[in-house]
């Protein structure tokens, strides 16, 4: 599988699961604390392999895309620390469901930006074979991603 391919079927995957938050009711706590756990464990995992793998092979063969890199990094900064944050959260927390939002909307916006203006950028600077062994090598490093959204190198950064 190609690395934009693996991205983008991540982003389905969170997207589905930001719908779920979304209809589920208001008093729904526990079922949107399992949801968020798996929004949680999917993003830390996605932003991990991107900054570690995606993002450095990125850079290395479209130099011009450094300023979509950077944007991209300090969007990761943003999700990791709510992810941070909603991981200790109480979904009773009248803030809970506030904190969600504004992550879905956070993740959205930064999912729409990497698919429409970015991907088809580096696609055509990278090629097939270059993004297949990229794909292969960030499937394998997810099964060594942490779990800890604090973890990820852009929540220090």
């Amino acid at each position: 599988m190609d690395g934009i391919v693996l991205l983008k079927d991540d982003h389905k995957t969170v997207e589905k699961l930001f719908k779920r938050f979304e209809k589920a009711g208001d008093k729904a706590h526990a079922e949107k604390r399992k949801i968020v756990d798996r929004v949680i464990d999917e993003l830390t995992t996605h932003t991990w392999i991107e900054e570690k793998i995606f993002y450095p092979a990125v850079r290395e063969a479209a130099p011009d895309t450094k300023d979509h890199v950077l944007e991209s990094v300090e969007e990761h900064h943003v999700m990791v620390w709510l992810l941070s944050e909603l991981k200790d959260l109480d979904p009773a927390d009248e803030r809970f469901d506030a904190k969600m939002t504004v992550l879905i909307e956070n993740v959205r916006h930064h999912v729409e930006e990497e698919e429409k203006e970015w991907f088809p950028e580096v696609r055509k600077a990278m090629g097939r074979n270059r993004l297949t062994e990229l794909g292969e090598r960030m499937a394998e490093a997810k099964k060594q991603a942490p779990g800890k959204p604090l973890s990820v190198p852009s929540a220090t950064s």
